[in-house]
């Protein structure tokens, strides 16, 4: 058995790297990748890709000595990763033990050199091409990968393409200059897809070509190059992965990808395939890229639209057309129903979640002093097992298609049934991975409740929760609850829990204070970490006021967007930060930042707004409504027209449906200080009269004791 050791400073290109991965185990080779990069952002993809180990080399030197820090600073980058990583364990434990030694980018090349001298036995080289040489020397083996000559010998006869080419001489042919000329993309595209050419090959020659295009700007061109290539494979695994790459190229760009289709579909076809042979690690795999590409967060969370919102029952068509797909929805139900509240002592109620209990505070609160309520709380993401097993997506899908005892289905026993058999009720808060988890298995004669928020929607997890193990589900909101109920069709079936729209808790009262002289001009909006908050609608509406009284302000409560997040959110915020910039300078935007007194921010804002594409309730809006402040709120796009939205959820009057409608309520409401208070004495009394939690708590006092 050969042992090679991998070292990269920067994310490797997946495709091509998986490809070469083949060729390494292939010879019987044991495959170690270690990295400076961001290793958890690709080690789920990296291990399907059949990698022994993967490792989180130290990213900087922040925890060494300032000198060291100074001497980093003044060193070549080769040898600075050489100082982040030399005194790593694993690193120079993996490195004695290896028979090849690899750099995968010129950033690890210095420590590859001083690794092999630790180790003299090992052979060190620079690219996989070399590396794959030197295990065949070790081995004894002959194979040699193959590769597309250059483009003079694809225009005379592309068929004659494994020739065997070295990859730096494939790169040159499909290099950054020659994919920037239209004649040189247009003729490598067209080259990945001419008939005759073996499927490893294509899929290879595809590849280099993508690579090209993508450093060349050409993303599109890109997809379209690993997309023509799927066309052409037979092989369903291949296909589905070609076609997986080409979505992920746009989706990484920020961009929905235009054969979002084809590549779900792939993905289901191989899992369809794998079931039928009873292969359901393979074919949970496939369904588990299904399901992350389809409900990837770029396509639904980090855009101002979403497929969901056009066409929710179709989007999710083909899923439902899936013999594998359709088996993990089948529901398994329970052997026995959940017992009665007990009467001769207090309810035993378990309430749950992983890492967010943003909106349990006066819940617990309220149970943990109420007289017929026995309280405990679990957060699953406080310990390492319960944590593991709650998001492990892959093992859930694994377990629901077997439909048996699988090892995964034993861990969630092993850990939960201690907590089941305390619990009479459990409220699992979020419709996430911990309660895909808890449906893997029978709960006994314990009563399950399950929230679900808005997030969840535009997610995979719904699609992986077995609902007739629930027994009931709680919506914040009905337009929730309709989009959710059109996704899942495991919740018209007869097996389905009860459901409920139950408002989250909030304490709406302590918001009322006086308000700041200068309020009535100063419209407010709270919460803009997300795309979906859409902040921008905000700025057009203070414009359109602006332009009649330059009193106008915008006040920012909250942290702003992450750009790391996605493509998609880094580009959107650069396009807030272009038009708020002049308006931060005049004074007509002020950037509060996050604040853990929001009530005492809200003393300030004399008309609150909502300008997102979609929400559950908005709870920033309605404490801005509770504190006296003129709600004013954009017709939710993602909800619009539909039978419950924005519309049926607040007053009449307090929706909008345009930005000038947004500017010309505010100026009519504002008009006069008279109208103005007036319409905040109304806004708070409805908020306060209808989502204080002295009016909520009775509702979740019937849900868990009624």
């Amino acid at each position: 058995m050969t042992d090679v050791l991998f070292i990269a400073t920067k994310r490797p290109q997946l495709g091509l790297f998986a490809d070469s991965l083949v060729k390494f185990r292939e010879r019987g080779a044991k495959v170690y990748l270690a990295g400076t990069f961001r290793v958890t952002s690709v080690a789920e993809e990296l291990t399907h890709a059949e990698l022994d180990g993967v490792h989180q080399l130290p990213r900087n030197l922040n925890k060494r000595s300032s000198a060291m820090r100074r001497k980093a600073k003044k060193s070549p980058p080769g040898m600075r990763v050489w100082m982040q990583s030399h005194r790593d364990r694993w690193l120079r434990q993996q490195a004695r033990t290896a028979h090849v030694i690899v750099a995968l980018d010129p950033g690890a090349v210095y420590t590859v050199w001083r690794l092999a001298q630790y180790n003299t036995a090992a052979e060190a080289h620079f690219g996989i091409a070399p590396a794959l040489r030197a295990v065949d020397r070790l081995s004894g083996g002959t194979l040699r990968p193959a590769a597309l000559p250059p483009v003079g010998a694809v225009v005379r006869d592309v068929r004659r393409s494994v020739s065997g080419l070295p990859a730096a001489m494939m790169r040159a042919a499909t290099s950054r200059p020659v994919m920037r000329s239209s004649v040189g993309a247009r003729l490598w595209r067209s080259a990945v897809a001419v008939p005759g050419m073996p499927g490893p090959v294509r899929a290879t020659a595809s590849r280099y070509v993508a690579e090209g295009m993508e450093e060349a700007g050409r993303i599109s061109g890109a997809a379209i190059a690993l997309s023509a290539a799927a066309a052409k494979v037979t092989d369903p695994a291949l296909k589905a992965q070609l076609l997986h790459e080409s979505a992920m190229t746009e989706v990484s760009k920020g961009i929905s990808p235009r054969d979002l289709g084809k590549a779900v579909d792939g993905h289901l076809a191989h899992a369809d395939d794998q079931y039928a042979k009873g292969l359901y690690e393979s074919a949970a795999a496939s369904l588990y890229r299904a399901l992350s590409l389809g409900f990837h967060r770029v396509l639904h969370i980090d855009q101002l639209s979403s497929p969901l919102a056009k066409d929710a029952e179709g989007f999710v068509a083909p899923l439902q057309k899936s013999p594998a797909f359709r088996a993990v929805a089948l529901p398994r139900g329970r052997k026995t129903p959940p017992k009665s509240p007990p009467a001769d002592r207090p309810l035993r109620l378990l309430v749950t979640t992983s890492n967010n209990a943003n909106f349990l505070q006066h819940i617990l609160a309220r149970y943990e002093d109420h007289l017929g309520v026995e309280l405990r709380f679990l957060d699953l993401a406080a310990h390492k097992s319960l944590k593991r097993i709650a998001w492990s997506a892959p093992q859930i899908l694994e377990d629901r298609l077997s439909d048996g005892t699988s090892e995964y289905q034993r861990d969630v026993e092993r850990l939960m049934r201690p907590h089941l058999d305390w619990a009479d009720t459990v409220f699992l808060d979020w419709s996430v991975g911990p309660a895909a988890m808890l449906t893997t298995i029978d709960p006994g004669d314990t009563r399950i409740v399950v929230r679900l928020h808005s997030y969840e929607a535009f997610t995979r997890w719904p699609h992986m929760t077995d609902f007739s193990r629930v027994d009931d589900l709680v919506f914040v909101a009905p337009h929730v609850k309709d989009l959710v109920t059109s996704l899942v069709p495991q919740l018209h079936e007869a097996s389905a829990p009860r459901m409920h729209v139950l408002d989250n808790a909030m304490e709406l009262q302590g918001f009322l204070r006086p308000k700041s002289p200068d309020a009535r001009f100063n419209l407010g909006l709270i919460g803009i970490s997300q795309v979906a908050k859409d902040p921008r609608w905000a700025v057009e509406v203070l414009n359109r006021v602006r332009e009649h009284d330059e009193r106008y302000r915008l006040l920012l409560v909250g942290n702003d967007m992450n750009p790391k997040t996605s493509k998609a959110t880094a580009e959107y915020l650069a396009l807030l930060q272009r038009e708020l910039k002049p308006l931060v300078e005049s004074g007509a935007v002020v950037r509060l930042g996050p604040t853990d007194d929001v009530t005492a921010a809200l003393t300030d804002i004399g008309v609150i707004l909502s300008s997102s594409v979609r929400e559950g309730c908005h709870v920033g809006l309605m404490e801005g409504a509770a504190s006296a402040a003129v709600p004013v709120v954009r017709d939710w796009p993602f909800y619009a027209g539909k039978p419950h939205s924005a519309r049926t959820l607040y007053p009449e009057g307090w929706v909008v449906a345009s930005p000038e409608e947004a500017a010309k309520r505010i100026l009519e409401v504002t008009a006069t200080e008279e109208s103005w208070l007036d319409a905040c004495k109304q806004a708070s009394e409805h908020a306060v009269g209808t989502w204080d939690w002295s009016v909520v708590q009775k509702h979740f006092d019937e849900l868990f004791l009624g």
